[in-house]
Formats: C-alpha cells, structure tokens, sequence
C-alpha cells in the first residue's frame, strides 16, 4: 500500500528569506595566534546553508518537469539537508520524506518532524558503505512506495553546486579581495559551487578543501566516523577535484576542541564542519601572512550541545581533547597512509580515476 502524504501548503514568500548572511572576523588562537580569517555565517541564515542547494535542486527539477507540482521529495541526509529541504519544500510546495539513521540526534529529529518532514530511520549501517549506504538503501525501497517522489541525489546533481551562486556573490561584495578559501568537503556541492564564479572574480584564489578523518572522499580508506556534515563513505561526483590545491583531514578531538575554543572566544561557533574549517583556515592565515583567508560556517553551534560541547559525549567516545594536534602532519599522497588527528597534503587526485592503488579498508 503506498503510504499517503499530503500536500504541502506553498510558501513562495519563504524565498525572499533565502541567503544573506553575515561575515565575521575571526581572530580568536586556533588553537595558536594568528592574523584572524573571515568566516561567511550560513548558520544564521533561514534554513542553513544547504536552503540554497536545496531550494536550487527542486526549482530545476520542476523546471525540467522531473517534480510535479505537489509530488514528494525524497532524500537521504545525516542532518543539515534535511533542514535545508524542509525549508525549501514548504516554501515550494512539496512534502518532504527524509531518509536518515539512528545516530541522528534526537533533538534533530523533532527538529525536523517539527518542520512538517516525514523521518524514515535505518538501524543499522550497511556492511560496506556504513549509514549512507544503507540510507541510500532504504531511499530506493521508498521510491519504489512513492513513484511519483523526486530524488534530488545531492551528491550527484550539478544542481547542488549550482545552489551556492549565491553565496559567492555575496562574498564578491563582502571582500575586497580574497586569496584562500577554506571549504569543507561532504556531497562537495558548495566548493564546487563556490569557487568556480569566485576564481571569476579573483583568478589566482587558492582552495583548501577539509575532509573528515575516516572519510573516502579524497582516497583514505572509509571508516565508521564520529562526525557529521562532512566526510562521505562513497564518492560524491560533484566534488571538483582539479579545483583545490591541497586537503586536511581532520579528526573529532580537534574539530571538537576548536569548536568549543570558538564559543568561548569569538562568540559565534557550530558544529564538526565549522570545527574542522575554522582550524584549516587559522593554519592558513598563520602560514601565509598578509593572505586573506575566508571560510564558511555551515550551521550554528545549537545542534551539537549534547555531542560537541558534551564533556560525557567526548569521554564516552574516547575523545581527550587535550591531545588534540595543533599543526597538521604533512603526507606526500592521500594513499601514503591513513591520516588520523590532523593531516594535510597537497597531492589531490580523484580516487575513482587515479592509478594509484587505495589503501585497504578493513571496515
């Protein structure tokens, strides 16, 4: 029996709320002194940063006539998707079923049933491929339920990265001038999306993609991994490989330790990604001074109080956050080998099309 859903009520005045963010100076030591970095807060922004790929995916797939007015959407995410397609559906007219998992937080969870979402949650990860693979399992077997529901396939649609127009061109009337852009790494729509109109405007831009530790993005092996909002356990096509300069991989305790010294500093924090990007983007204006350095924050600290900032989160999973690295430990290929704590390195090739072999997973 397919399962009903009802029509969303549209709410095209919803759009006009879309992007628009500040951008903050941070200069708080991360978790050494530096000349400070520009961070775009898309956590203040109505449905987070990912409102914009989200409202950009279902606007082309109706202009293509992929989404029937009214027809569902259905998406896997681990969270800030989720809140972004909950905005766009109500403001486009589309009820929203989201596939996730049990480690979903619960505060999320009513989050987004709040927002009018239908949850469905898998129990157990996939033997290879983790959560995602057996999110993306349980998609298809609702497509199946829902055949006339959408699939925005945020990790493969190029209309994710065409979502972040926008926020680049608001960075262009933000800064004056911009030398290294510091961006996260997840579907890899917004690196994407961000730097090819930046470079537009500033040729010589430099850009440092961050990847969690564990993450297969960049050819590590995939491992089960504590954070959320980047990282992936498949390989998104939508990252622009050819496009950065160089990768940190970063794992919890320092995401964690520089989210926390962010609030106590600067005010202003978030979750893993902005952890993770905060402390790549104050090694980079450390080690190239006079550099203008920015990066994004993609949400607010508020979804993370019970894991981040959580002292019996971090003890419960072995987190000692005073060992964290504090400078990156430099690798000549993303193959040489597995990068725990703080990695970087300059060689980036996409796994799916470099000779080199990847190394093992054993997960």
């Amino acid at each position: 029996m397919t399962p009903a859903l009802h029509h969303a009520p549209a709410g095209g005045d919803l759009l006009a709320l879309l992007g628009r963010t500040p951008l903050a100076r941070i200069t708080t030591d991360l978790p050494c002194p530096h000349p400070g970095f520009w961070a775009k807060l898309e956590g203040l922004g109505t449905g987070g940063m990912k409102a914009r790929a989200a409202v950009s995916m279902l606007l082309g797939a109706r202009e293509r006539g992929e989404l029937r007015p009214g027809a569902p959407v259905v998406e896997s995410t681990s969270g800030t998707l989720g809140i972004g397609l909950a905005f766009a559906g109500q403001a486009l007219g589309h009820p929203i079923v989201l596939v996730c998992d049990t480690e979903l937080e619960p505060s999320m969870r009513r989050l987004l049933r709040t927002y009018g979402v239908r949850l469905e949650l898998v129990d157990r990860p996939a033997a290879e491929g983790g959560w995602q693979a057996a999110r993306l399992a349980r998609l298809r077997e609702m497509l199946a339920l829902l055949p006339d529901a959408y699939w925005p396939d945020q990790y493969n649609n190029p209309d994710n990265t065409t979502g972040y127009a926008s926020l680049a061109a608001e960075l262009t009337t933000q800064l004056d001038h911009l030398d290294i852009l510091v961006c996260s790494v997840g579907t890899g729509g917004h690196s994407a999306g961000l730097i090819r109109p930046l470079r537009e405007h500033w040729p010589e831009l430099r850009l440092i993609g961050v990847d969690a530790t564990g993450s297969t993005i960049f050819g590590q092996p995939a491992r089960p991994r504590l954070m959320r909002g980047l990282g992936s356990s498949i390989h998104p096509r939508n990252v622009a490989y050819d496009a950065f300069e160089e990768v940190h991989w970063v794992g919890p305790a320092e995401a964690a330790t520089t989210c926390r010294a962010l609030a106590k500093g600067s005010f202003i924090s978030g979750g893993w990604s902005t952890g993770a990007v905060a402390l790549v983007a104050a090694w980079a204006a450390r080690v190239h001074p006079g550099a203008v350095v920015a990066t994004v924050f993609p949400d607010g600290p508020h979804r993370y109080l019970g894991t981040v900032y959580d002292d019996d989160f971090a003890a419960a999973h072995g987190l000692d956050l005073t060992t964290a690295a504090t400078r990156p430990v430099q690798i000549a290929h993303p193959r040489a080998t597995e990068a725990t704590g703080w990695v970087r390195c300059t060689a980036v090739t996409d796994p799916l099309s470099s000779g080199s072999p990847i190394l093992e997973s054993t997960s």
